[in-house]
């Protein structure tokens, strides 16, 4: 299954430099960023009273710092040691449990008042293994099931993921059902390539406006947009051979000047050479 570029792939294969590479990211970290903010939006909780929160795919911790300056408590599960590991080092204040989200929750019975998850829920499609209780239908039960007992009614819980096709959609939503949620999908920016993001917004009981489906942001990501627009140009040129060759003469003398000032050893000297195409030997 492919995946966006800025999507992490499942935690489980991370090693511990890994991990704290994939931290330290500041796009990766602007992202998860982005999309917790949203993700809080969609919860709809109210704005004067703290809530206990479940972060699903906590990771080392980058959505549940949102949830903290949000004044939010919240405790977080994640299938990868190394992850957690980092979260740890990163002295974060959620309580954090190691956790194979297809296996199901343990937690006691209306103990979270939502829950949230970013970039995690395709995941459960993956068969583990060939054992009928290993495939996504079996996965998703025990998932949408037991995290259903764990909230309260009413609640929320909102996740961001990248479905492939319609028919993952519905097989969520249809198991999410089943388990007693409400709710359904929201789309974001639905007519951009790049901005678009898809949320499962389900909730547990409740009626009136608190549970009324929330509606998707429509119109452009200005900057997501642009670099979309940009690199679409740039392609046309690259097609047309109207682009300027950017690795010129000018170029790689620009190149080799910003290494020497940061101090990089064996620069190569300029010379009448530089930049010159070489001729193919056949």
């Amino acid at each position: 299954m492919s995946r966006p570029e800025h999507q992490a792939p499942p935690e489980i294969y991370y090693g511990d430099a890994e991990a704290k590479k994939y931290t330290q990211n500041t796009r990766n970290k602007q992202i998860q960023a982005d999309m917790t903010y949203r993700a809080l939006e969609l919860l709809n909780l109210p704005s004067d009273e703290p809530a206990f929160l479940l972060d699903i795919g906590c990771g080392s911790g980058l959505s549940g710092e949102i949830l903290e300056e949000e004044g939010h408590i919240w405790a977080g599960v994640d299938i990868a040691p190394s992850m957690l590991e980092v979260a740890l080092e990163r002295d974060i204040n959620g309580d954090l449990f190691l956790q194979d989200i297809g296996q199901g929750f343990g937690f006691r019975p209306g103990s979270f008042d939502g829950a949230i998850s970013i970039s995690v829920l395709q995941w459960l499609l993956n068969a583990e293994t060939s054992h009928p209780t290993s495939s996504p239908p079996h996965r998703l039960t025990r998932f949408f099931t037991t995290l259903h007992s764990a909230l309260r009614n009413p609640s929320r819980a909102v996740f961001q993921f990248y479905p492939t096709s319609d028919d993952q959609i519905q097989l969520i939503t249809s198991i999410a059902q089943k388990a007693g949620f409400g709710g359904g999908v929201v789309v974001d920016y639905p007519n951009s390539k790049k901005a678009r993001k898809v949320f499962l917004c389900l909730f547990v009981g409740g009626g009136g406006t608190q549970q009324q489906m929330p509606k998707g942001i429509e119109g452009d990501d200005d900057e997501q947009v642009r670099f979309e627009r940009r690199r679409e140009k740039e392609r046309k040129r690259d097609v047309s051979g109207k682009r300027k060759n950017m690795k010129d003469k000018d170029w790689i003398l620009k190149k080799k000047e910003l290494y020497r000032q940061r101090g990089k050893e064996g620069v190569p000297r300029d010379s009448k050479f530089t930049g010159r195409r070489r001729k193919p030997i056949f």
